[in-house]
C-alpha cells in the first residue's frame, strides 16, 4: 500500500501560525469609541450647566471650554480639540431643537420663562458663547457659522426667519476678518440653501432679507456673487395662451404680440445675434408702441395705481398672462412702465460699453435701437403719475449699471484699499519724503559743499568741462593708421561720444563744427591732433559750394559755344568774383569742371572739403582769371 503523501509546506505553516498566534485583544476602536462618546457626554454637560448662567459670556465662557476639554494650551485648542468640542456643540444644538419642537415652542424662544423676551432662550445663549470663543480666537473661528447651519437645516421657515434675525443682529461681529475668512463659505451655502426652500411668491420678504444681508456681509468686490460669463436666465419662460378663447373682446393678435416680447427679454443675445429674431422683434416692438401711443393714459388712471399712497403694497413678481386680464392691464400705468422698462434694458444691453464691432450691432440695427429708444422715452415721460421724474430715475440708473459692466469686463479689482501700516519707529505718523532744496539730494550737497567751502568752484581737481583739444584727443588717436583700430571699438561708433562732442564744438569751435556736413564726426577734431598724412587728407579737398559755381558756369559755356565772350572790366576790389567775370572764366576752367567731376568719384571722398577753408584760395584763382581775361579783352578791341 503507497504511503501518504506528506502535507504541503503551506498547510503546515498555516498550523504553526495558528499555534503560536497570541491570544487575541479587544479591538482599539471600540475602546477609541467609547472614550470619544464618553468625552462628548461629558462637554455636553458642562455646556448644558453653563447655560443657565446669567452673567456675560466673556466672564466664564473661557474656563467652561479649559473644564470641558481640559487643552494641552492655556487659551487656544489644537486641532483635534476643536473637532471634539465642534461635534459635542452640534450634539447639544440638535438636542435642544428636538427639545424645542417637542415642546411646542420655537428653537429660538426655547427655555425663556416668560412668553415675551428672548434673554433666557438656550439656544441663543449658547450661540453667545460660542460666538465669543470665536471672536477672541480661542477656539476654531468657523464654528459659530457651522452651528447656524445645522440649526437652519433642522429648523422649518418660521424658525429660520427667528434664526436669520439672529444671524441680523450679530452681522459686524460675523462679518470680522478673523471670522470672515473661516465661515464666509459656510455662511453663503446657509444662505443659498434658505432661498432654495422659499417660496418666490410668498416668501419674497424673507428673500429679500438674505439678499440685502449678503449684501452688505460680503465686500463689494466679491466674486461669488456676480455673474461673470453674463449667462441669461433662459428657465424664467412667461406661459401665455397661444388660442383665442371664446367671449374676449381684446384683440388676440395683439395679445400674443405683447407677451412674445418675453421670449426676447430672457435672453437677449440670442435675438441681437440672430437677424430673424431680431427682425421678429422690431416689428412686434413696432406693433406695441403704436398701440401705446394710440391709447394714452389719462391722470385719472393715474391716481387709480398712485404707489405714492400705497406704503404696504405686495407686489408680484411677475403679471397673469391671462386674455381677460388684457384691457384692465393696458390701463394700469404700472404694467406699461413694466414692458417700456424692459424694453430700455434691452436696449442698454444691446449698447453695452466694451463692446466690439463684431458682439455690437451692426449699422441698421444701431439706427432701430436709437428711434425705439427715442418712441420708448417719450411714452414713459407721458405715463402718469411723474412721468418725467421716474424717467429721469431709470436714466440715472441704467448710468450707472455702465460703470459695473466695465468693472466686470476689466476683472472685477477690488475697491477696498488697505491701509499702510505704520513700523515701529513710526508711531508718531507716517514719514514723509524728504523734500530737497534743489530738487534732488545730490544738486541740495552741491549746494551745501559750495557754501561751506568757498574754494571749491577754483578747486584744479574738481569735475570741468574739458576742452576741445581733451575731448578729441581720443579720437584723433583712433584715426591714425598706426593705431590699428578696429571700426567696433572705434571712438567714432560711440553715438554718445559723438554727440557730446558735437555740443562742445557747437560751443567753442564753430569752424570745426561747419566741417562736420562735410566730412562727418572726422571733420570735427582739430587739425592739431591729426598725424600730418591724416590732417592732408582732410584739408586738400575743394569745397562743395566752390564745386557748384564750377559745375554752373560750365553748363552756361555749353549752352553757347559759338558766340564770343567778351568780358567787361571788372570794377570790383579783388576780394571776390562779381558774374561777369565768372561768364569770361568758364572756358578756361572747363577742363577743370570735368577733372573735379572725376576726381568727386572717388571711393576715398565721402564728402565735399568745408568752405571756409578753400574760399581764399578760390577767390585769388578767380581774381587772377579775371585780370588775364580782361588782358586778352583790350588786346582784341585794339
Amino acid at each position: 500500500m503507497a504511503e501518504p503523501s506528506p502535507p504541503s509546506s503551506n498547510a503546515g505553516l498555516r498550523i504553526l501560525l495558528a499555534k503560536d498566534r497570541p491570544p487575541p485583544s479587544p479591538p482599539s476602536t471600540a475602546v477609541s469609541t467609547v472614550s470619544s462618546h464618553a468625552d462628548r457626554d461629558r462637554i455636553i454637560g458642562v455646556f448644558r450647566s453653563a447655560l443657565s448662567r446669567t452673567e456675560p459670556p466673556e466672564t466664564f465662557a473661557l474656563p467652561i471650554v479649559q473644564e470641558a476639554i481640559k487643552p494641552q494650551k492655556e487659551t487656544v485648542l489644537v486641532l483635534e480639540e476643536n473637532q471634539s468640542l465642534e461635534n459635542a456643540l452640534r450634539t447639544l444644538v440638535q438636542e435642544l431643537a428636538s427639545s424645542a419642537v417637542q415642546s411646542g415652542k420655537k428653537i429660538m424662544q426655547y427655555g425663556n420663562s416668560l412668553d415675551s423676551g428672548e434673554s433666557n432662550c438656550l439656544i441663543t445663549r449658547l450661540l453667545d458663547i460660542v460666538l465669543y470663543l470665536c471672536e477672541r480666537g480661542h477656539v476654531e473661528g468657523g464654528m459659530v457659522f457651522q452651528l447656524l447651519e445645522d440649526l437652519t437645516e433642522m429648523s422649518t421657515i418660521k424658525d429660520c426667519k427667528d434664526i436669520f434675525g439672529y444671524i441680523e443682529s450679530q452681522q459686524d461681529v460675523l462679518g470680522k476678518q478673523e471670522l470672515f475668512g473661516r465661515g464666509k463659505l459656510v455662511m453663503l451655502r446657509t444662505c443659498n440653501q434658505l432661498l432654495r426652500r422659499l417660496s418666490k411668491a410668498n416668501d419674497v420678504v424673507f428673500c429679500g432679507r438674505i439678499i440685502m444681508f449678503l449684501a452688505h456681509f460680503f465686500p463689494l468686490s466679491e466674486r461669488s456673487a456676480l455673474n461673470i460669463k453674463g449667462v441669461f436666465n433662459t428657465s424664467n419662460v412667461t406661459k401665455y395662451e397661444k388660442d383665442a378663447m371664446d367671449g374676449i373682446s381684446v384683440d388676440f393678435n395683439f395679445y400674443k404680440t405683447l407677451w412674445s416680447l418675453q421670449e426676447h427679454f430672457s435672453n437677449p443675445a440670442l435675438t441681437s445675434t440672430n437677424p430673424a429674431k431680431w427682425q421678429k422683434f422690431s416689428s412686434n416692438l413696432a406693433v406695441v408702441l403704436s398701440t401705446f401711443e394710440a391709447q394714452p393714459l389719462s391722470d385719472d388712471d393715474g391716481k387709480l395705481n398712485n404707489l405714492d399712497q400705497e406704503e404696504d403694497a405686495a407686489f408680484n413678481i411677475k403679471y397673469l398672462t391671462s386674455s381677460k386680464l388684457m384691457g384692465l392691464e393696458l390701463k394700469d400705468p404700472s404694467f406699461r412702465r413694466h414692458i417700456l422698462v424692459q424694453c430700455l434694458i434691452f436696449f442698454d444691453y444691446l449698447k453695452a460699453p466694451g463692446k466690439n464691432d463684431k458682439e455690437g450691432p451692426t449699422g441698421g440695427m444701431k439706427e432701430e435701437i436709437k428711434s425705439c429708444e427715442e418712441r420708448v422715452k417719450k411714452l414713459l415721460e407721458v405715463i402718469p403719475p411723474k412721468g418725467k421724474e421716474f424717467l429721469k430715475s431709470i436714466e440715472h440708473i441704467l448710468e450707472r449699471e455702465k460703470n459695473w459692466v466695465w468693472w466686470k469686463r476689466d476683472g472685477c479689482p477690488a475697491f477696498e484699499k488697505t491701509p499702510f501700516e505704520k513700523k515701529s519707529g513710526q508711531a508718531g505718523g507716517r514719514k514723509r519724503k524728504p523734500r530737497w532744496r534743489l530738487g534732488n539730494k545730490e544738486l541740495s550737497q552741491l549746494w551745501k559743499w559750495a557754501e561751506q567751502n568757498p574754494n571749491v568752484l577754483t578747486d584744479p581737481d574738481r569735475v570741468r568741462m574739458p576742452s576741445i583739444t581733451e575731448y578729441w584727443k581720443p579720437l584723433a588717436e583712433d584715426m591714425d593708421p598706426s593705431a590699428g583700430i578696429e571700426e567696433e571699438y572705434h571712438h567714432k561708433s560711440n553715438r554718445v561720444y559723438c554727440w557730446k562732442g558735437l555740443r562742445f564744438s557747437a560751443r567753442q569751435d564753430l569752424d570745426g563744427f561747419a566741417r562736420f556736413s562735410d566730412y562727418g564726426i572726422e571733420g570735427v577734431v582739430p587739425s592739431e591732433l591729426l598725424p600730418p598724412e591724416v590732417n592732408a587728407k582732410f584739408s586738400s579737398k575743394p569745397a562743395e559750394k566752390v564745386k557748384r559755381l564750377k559745375r554752373e558756369d560750365s553748363k552756361g559755356a555749353s549752352a553757347q559755344p559759338k558766340e564770343p565772350q567778351v568780358a567787361a572790366t571788372p570794377e570790383t576790389d579783388g576780394g571776390g568774383s562779381g558774374g561777369d567775370p565768372e561768364e569770361g572764366a568758364v572756358p578756361m576752367d572747363s577742363d577743370n569742371g570735368a577733372a573735379e567731376d572725376g576726381q568727386k568719384q572717388s571711393p576715398e571722398e565721402v564728402s565735399g572739403p568745408e568752405s571756409g577753408q578753400c574760399e581764399p584760395e578760390t577767390d585769388a584763382d578767380d581774381n587772377m582769371k579775371t585780370e588775364t581775361t580782361s588782358r586778352d579783352a583790350r588786346a582784341g578791341e585794339k
